[in-house]
């Protein structure tokens, strides 16, 4: 097997170290400690469609560890995890665990378990919500020191079912829910796993808001659309793309998928109803050419440099006034910063809440 992790250096570099095996004999809580006192809720969150984690792990470990380690998230939301969920050939679906049910599979769950072991991902642990094969799937890091009161993988809060494709995982802080979501592609027709699966996803979020406005939501991933004309480079092409020549019969599902008038509009609709504001460009009113995208297409044929911006941020209403700061990390048509995805990482950071303050750190 290919090495690919760097050792540390004579010279004392802080390349990253070869990871150890077990992620379970590792007792470190994460830092949480913020001058002196004790952050009871996370403020730092990143979120990154990695399009297949195992390949960033493999291929881009180095730069992946020392942005994390140089941004110090407390929350990390992963959308295209790509691993399968174990299971299978007699033995019932664990869509909460990396496969591991042949030597291939084994393998690369022993790379990927490793990295999770080593420095900066040993300080968090890791909720899974995969699907039967190498496809979509998305993961939860949340620094150890932060303990969710519960953790869902799906919109329905039942206990122990997994959404379609491991497209959801919702942590329940004492504060705020956090959504995590891979949003299914818009695709390029009317058929069942196009058009109609997006529909009836926007549906189901529409309802989960509804029935979740108790506490205050930040809701994040790769959501699969961008709402104005502002959040792609070139509006007229991704207006009028096509797939093979194909034009739906409504011209409001004509489009690139993510930039059609229907689900620009249902996208609006699903943040009035929900209250929710979009963190990136509450901060961010004008146009930027250079990182103000999360996608980019290939550098190579007609979507070189066409890029969309399809990760978000949303917060509750309540929460707006606290936000910070939130980024895209990529830049420029070359792809810097997207640590070999095609998507780059978005961060958030929310100021500290009144909760967190000195008086209300006194222990019982």
């Amino acid at each position: 097997m290919k090495r690919f992790f760097k050792p540390i250096e004579k010279d004392g570099s802080t390349a990253p170290k070869k990871p150890c095996l077990s992620p379970e004999k590792r007792n470190g809580d994460g830092d949480c400690v913020e001058e002196g006192k004790n952050q009871k809720e996370p403020t730092k969150f990143v979120t990154w469609n990695a399009n297949s984690f195992l390949l960033r792990v493999k291929n881009d470990w180095s730069e992946l560890s020392k942005f994390v380690s140089d941004f110090d998230p407390d929350v990390i939301a992963i959308q295209e995890v790509r691993m399968p969920a174990a299971g299978g050939k007699g033995k019932p679906k664990n869509y909460g665990e990396l496969s591991d049910d042949t030597k291939a599979l084994r393998e690369e769950k022993q790379i990927l378990m490793r990295a999770l072991s080593s420095p900066p991902f040993g300080n968090y642990r890791v909720w899974w919500s995969l699907a039967e094969s190498k496809y979509a799937g998305t993961a939860l890091f949340v620094k150890k020191c932060f303990k969710p009161q519960k953790v869902y993988f799906n919109l329905d809060k039942l206990a122990s079912k997994h959404e379609p494709d491991g497209r959801v995982i919702l942590a329940e802080f004492e504060t705020f829910r956090l959504l995590n979501t891979y949003s299914p592609n818009n695709g390029w027709k009317e058929e069942e796993n196009s058009f109609q699966r997006r529909r009836k996803w926007d549906k189901r979020i529409v309802d989960f808001l509804s029935q979740t406005s108790d506490k205050p939501l930040i809701w994040c991933g790769d959501l699969n659309v961008s709402h104005e004309e502002i959040d792609v480079s070139h509006p007229d092409f991704f207006a009028t793309a096509k797939l093979n020549g194909y034009v739906p019969p409504n011209k409001e599902d004509c489009g690139q998928p993510g930039f059609t008038p229907s689900e620009r509009a249902r996208f609006g609709t699903i943040m009035k109803e929900g209250r929710l504001v979009d963190a990136y460009r509450y901060l961010h009113k004008e146009p930027d050419m250079e990182s103000g995208f999360s996608w980019s297409g290939n550098p190579i044929g007609k979507y070189r440099g066409k890029r969309m911006r399809i990760d978000y941020f949303l917060v509750s209403e309540q929460l707006k006034d606290g936000i910070v700061s939130c980024k895209m990390h990529g830049r420029g048509i070359e792809l810097e910063g997207f640590y070999g995805s095609d998507h780059c990482p978005v961060s958030l950071e929310l100021s500290k809440p009144s909760s967190y303050s000195e008086e209300n750190q006194v222990s019982n």
